[in-house]
Order: C-alpha cells, then sequence, then structure tokens
C-alpha cells in the first residue's frame, strides 16, 4: 500500500516531536498559520507537549525563549512561511548571544513554489545568519528518508544543548494537502545525537589553574561574575578562600548567596580615589560582562592580569583587555580552581576583602538612606523595591535599558530571588513575551520589571494572556519616553526640541488603558512595593503602572552617586 504525501509529511512531523520530547522537551510556541499544519497538529498531537499559541511571531519567538529560561529546557517555536518567519528573528539573535537552547520551525513552500511568485514564499534558506549552532533543510517528506527522522530531530536537539547552547534553525517544506494521518513511527535507537568528544581543554584548563594557584592567588585579585558565570555557592567559597571580592550581576547564581556580593560597585567606582585604593592586580571575569559601564572602564584601566571565561565557543572581551580568554565553563574553573586551592593561605587577603566589604556596606547604606528621603516614584527605587517585596522562590525578568541598570546598581544582592534579563543583544524587544515564558515554563510567581517604550514595544505580549494559568505581576516604569538617552552626551548637545524628537520620544499613552486593553488587570500605583505584594498574593496577570519623572531622573543618579562619595569619604 502507498502511503499518502500528506500522511508522510504527518509522520515526519510527529517522529520529530516524539523524539525531542523523549529527550526532554516539554514546551512549543505554535504561531497560527496554513503552511506550518503538519508540524502543528504533530505538536498538538503528542501529550508531551504544552502547547502556547501566540498570534504575534515577534513575540512567540521571545515567549519560547522565555519558556526555555524557565523550565531550564529548549523550546520549540514554529511559525508558517515568509515574513512570518522573518519575525523570530529578533528573538534568534537574543537566544544566539544570550546563549538560549531553542528550537527554531520555519514551515517553507516546496522548492517547486521558490522564485515563481508564490504567495508567502520568500528566501528562507540560512534566514538568522551566524546567529544559529546549526540550520538544516530537510527535503519534503520521503519515504526513503524515514531511517533519518529520528536523527534529525537527536542532532537539532543536540546542536541547541552541546557546549556552547543556543537556537537552531530547521526549514521545513511542506506540499499540500497538508493534513494527513500520522503513521506508524520509524524504532528509537538510545544512541542517536552523540556529537563527539565536547570536554574542555584540559591541558589548558590545567596549566592556568597552576597560574592561578602559584603565581596569582597572593595577589590582590576580584572576581566579576556576569550572567552564565556558573554555580554561585562554589565560587562564593572560593572567593571567600582567596579572600577577593566578588562584583556581580544580579543574573549571577552568586549574586543569591547571602553575603557574597559586594553591593553598589557602580556608584563606589565613580569616586577617583576609592577607583585607586582598590585596583586589582588580578581581575577573573566569568560569563558574560555587567550592565555597568563603569565597571568594564574600570577593569581595562586597571592594568591588571585579566583572565575570562565565558563557556566554550564564547569569546567574551569587549574592551580587548583579557591576558588569558579561556574556552571552558566558568564553573569548571572555579572547580578545578578551588580543588587545587585548598590548602592556599593568601598573604593580606583580609585587609583587602575588609576594604572591599566595608566600601560596600557604606555604599549600600548610603543609596537606600538617599532613596528614603525622596517622596514620589523613583527609577532606583521602583528597582530596589521590587526585588525586596518578591517573595523567595519567585523569578524577576528585567528590561534592558535603565531597568537592568537601576538593579544592579541600587538592589540589594539577596538570596531566593532568580533574575533573567535578555542581556545576550541587550534589545528591549520581546521583554514582555519572555517574561510570559519564563511564568509559565517556571510555574513561580514571577514580576517583570520594564520601562514604558520596551512595554509598548512588545505589548502584543499580552494578547491572551488574561486566559493563561500564571503568576506574574509587570511593573512598568513609565517617565513618557526613552529615559536612558537622557544619559548619553547626546542630551548636552541637541537641543531640547529635536533631543525630544529624536531620543525623548514621548509616547502620550495612557498604559493603564492599554494594558486593560488586552483584558489584563492594571492600575496606577506609587507605593511599588506593597502593590507588587498584594498583586501576587492576588494570583494571575497584573500590571502596575509606576510614573517617574525622565526628567529629574540623571540628577537623581548624581545624587545618589555624590551621596555614595561622601559616605566613603567620611568612613576612609
Amino acid at each position: 500500500m502507498v502511503t499518502r504525501p500528506e500522511d508522510l509529511q504527518a509522520t515526519f512531523c510527529a517522529t520529530l516531536v516524539d523524539e525531542w520530547v523523549r529527550r526532554g522537551v516539554s514546551d512549543a510556541v505554535v504561531a497560527p498559520g496554513s503552511r506550518s499544519t503538519p508540524m502543528a497538529m504533530a505538536l498538538a498531537d503528542h501529550p508531551g507537549i504544552r502547547i502556547h499559541v501566540q498570534h504575534d511571531e515577534r513575540s512567540a519567538g521571545f515567549l519560547a525563549l522565555g519558556l526555555a529560561l524557565g523550565t531550564g529546557l529548549p523550546a520549540i517555536v514554529l511559525t508558517t512561511s515568509g515574513t512570518a518567519a522573518a519575525e523570530l528573528h529578533p528573538a534568534v539573535v537574543e537566544a544566539d548571544l544570550a546563549q538560549v537552547p531553542v528550537l527554531v520551525c520555519t514551515a517553507d513552500r516546496p522548492p517547486e513554489l521558490r522564485d515563481v511568485g508564490a504567495p508567502q514564499a520568500i528566501d528562507q534558506t540560512h534566514l538568522f545568519g551566524h546567529a544559529v549552532r546549526w540550520f538544516h533543510e530537510p527535503v519534503v517528506a520521503d519515504e526513503s528518508t524515514a531511517n533519518r527522522w529520528r536523527s534529525l530531530a537527536a542532532r537539532s536537539l543536540a546542536e541547541a544543548t552541546g557546549p556552547a547552547p543556543g537556537p537552531v534553525h530547521l526549514n521545513l517544506a511542506f506540499r499540500e494537502p497538508l493534513l494527513g494521518t500520522a503513521r506508524p513511527l520509524p524504532p528509537v535507537s538510545p544512541d542517536l545525537g552523540v556529537l563527539g568528544d565536547r570536554r574542555p581543554p584540559t591541558l589548558l584548563l590545567a596549566g592556568t589553574v597552576v597560574t592561578l594557584v602559584d603565581e596569582l592567588a597572593d595577589r590582590r585579585g576580584v572576581f566579576i561574575a556576569g550572567a552564565g558565570s556558573g554555580p554561585g555557592r562554589s565560587l562564593h567559597e572560593l572567593a571567600a578562600n582567596l579572600g577577593w571580592p566578588v562584583i556581580a550581576a544580579p543574573q549571577a547564581r552568586v549574586w543569591g548567596v547571602p553575603g557574597a556580593v559586594i553591593a553598589g560597585v557602580d556608584a563606589m567606582l565613580r569616586s577617583s580615589w576609592l577607583r585607586d585604593a582598590l585596583r586589582p592586580q588580578v581581575v577573573v571575569r566569568l560569563g558574560t560582562p555587567l550592565a555597568s559601564r563603569v565597571v568594564g572602564e574600570w577593569v581595562a584601566a586597571s592594568g591588571a592580569y585579566e583572565i575570562a571565561a565565558a563557556g566554550p565557543g564564547r569569546w567574551v572581551d569587549p574592551h580587548g583587555t583579557a591576558d588569558v580568554v579561556l574556552p571552558i565553563e566558568p564553573g569548571t574553573l572555579v572547580g578545578a580552581w578551588a580543588a587545587a586551592a585548598t590548602d592556599l593561605v593568601p598573604a593580606n587577603s583580609g585587609h583587602w576583602l575588609d576594604a572591599w566589604q566595608e566600601a560596600g556596606h557604606a555604599a549600600q547604606a548610603a543609596i537606600e538612606h538617599h532613596l528614603a528621603t525622596i517622596p514620589a516614584p523613583t527609577e532606583p527605587a521602583v528597582a530596589h523595591e521590587v526585588m525586596a517585596a518578591l517573595p523567595d522562590g519567585a523569578d524577576l525578568v528585567v528590561s534592558s535599558s535603565m531597568p537592568v541598570r537601576d538593579l544592579e546598581w541600587y538592589a540589594r544582592p539577596r538570596a531566593g530571588v532568580r533574575v533573567h534579563a535578555n542581556r545576550g543583544a541587550n534589545g528591549i524587544d520581546g521583554v514582555v513575551s519572555t517574561a510570559v515564558g519564563v511564568a509559565a515554563g517556571s510555574g513561580r510567581p514571577t514580576a517583570l520589571l520594564v520601562g514604558d517604550i520596551a512595554f509598548l514595544h512588545d505589548s502584543n505580549g499580552l494578547l491572551g494572556l488574561a486566559q493563561r494559568d500564571v503568576s506574574l505581576v509587570i511593573v512598568v516604569v513609565d517617565n513618557d519616553g526613552g529615559g536612558i538617552f537622557s544619559f548619553l552626551p547626546q542630551a548636552g548637545v541637541i537641543d531640547g526640541d529635536r533631543f525630544e524628537a529624536l531620543f525623548g520620544t514621548p509616547h502620550g499613552l495612557d498604559l493603564v488603558t492599554v494594558a486593560r486593553a488586552y483584558g489584563v488587570d492594571a492600575q496606577l500605583v506609587a507605593d511599588v512595593g506593597p502593590a507588587v505584594q498584594a498583586a501576587l498574593a492576588a494570583g494571575g496577570v497584573h500590571v502596575l503602572v509606576v510614573r517617574t519623572d525622565r526628567h529629574s531622573n540623571v540628577a537623581l543618579h548624581d545624587d545618589l552617586h555624590h551621596a555614595v562619595a561622601v559616605a566613603l569619604d567620611a568612613a576612609g
């Protein structure tokens, strides 16, 4: 009996989905479309897949990214052909640079309908360029290739979850008729997907550890930990043993280890005398860079011996000052170093660490005291209060531009809250959808701290959100425009009206009304901490809009830095 072509396509898609589920995939985002019907049906029919429908393809990509962050597992995103596929590009770029595994499935016209003026047919070959770990375009499903279907699924997943995780793009051509019935699937082979020996370069690691222990351990050192820096407690224990401070981004796991991280460092290092007094001789950078430009420039100008490790295939050295860039996981470096340094007693390490901790305590106290004296909501205070208000076990997604900076610079490090930020490409697109994905994937109470422009940029992430079974509170800092541009040199050079038109870009919208138009509960608030706690206690989805003054925000940041400088002078 000859199998119908539509049944072959259905079987092909069912086989891919079955193999992905067998290897741990649990979530798929489907953007509605016709050409993607065979894969959409296969995903919907498999009991091991949770389906998340999102009308806007750009939001769908970031929703899948958020699901991968929330579950810790790769997520699938499926679109139809044409510009729908192109809409995934921002999320693919973010997944690439942030090393988030996403299986990107774009439906396509079969070869005979390309370059002949067929509707919704664009060139989708290597559509995302070098942003994907792997691109593959299998032929239209054929019986002669059935023995390769499971291998294709296994390899796509292995490429997405390898030493440098990231997006994989499968461009899947389907012919009409599109609706078929899956036949018995090809047999399972448990050994599929092994892509070769990918162990870290152990000789390089061993040589580096010898250098760290024998030559550098008795020098004044600093750890700088960003996203992807590895297990937090291991790093804290190594740093404490060495007597070195840790400067960390909120996304770093070490940020949540009590007492591990120096707070207020961005403000501290704006003091010229303290920059010199705390100048390190060794800097070890783990994971991705911090948001703070001040910290990055301080490290680059320090003249310290610099080691960077962000993972295999990752060269993270934006200032070009690293002496060694290690292609290994940061946690591997920390573990090997700790094992080799168990009996080490670094000279004068206590005084070095004490100086950092005293400065950090003084800076944090000055920040909190100054924020408490200002009655109106301010952007640094909002970041500080949102972090403090979240319960243990919650997730916090923070947007790029000022929110991620205010959180890194002014919030008090604390345990119990996992922080996410799309800092691979540092863009503001898809932030709402990412937060929805984190909440849906993790099942934990989740908050999003986002600016008004980023919120509006992904307002379609609110589509259908009121019907999703998630606990999510979205805190929108509404300063009626692009606040971060006021910190740039353009603000002091371009005349006011032109600056507002090109950079300030006031939107003039009532964001409470915008959110309610999507069927989401929304309100204007001034007392942020209690409002966040009440919203999470109520459950469901809530948007809290906090209005701030964009024009006084720069002055407020300057005042905070001055207050820290005064406190440090008094302490010193």
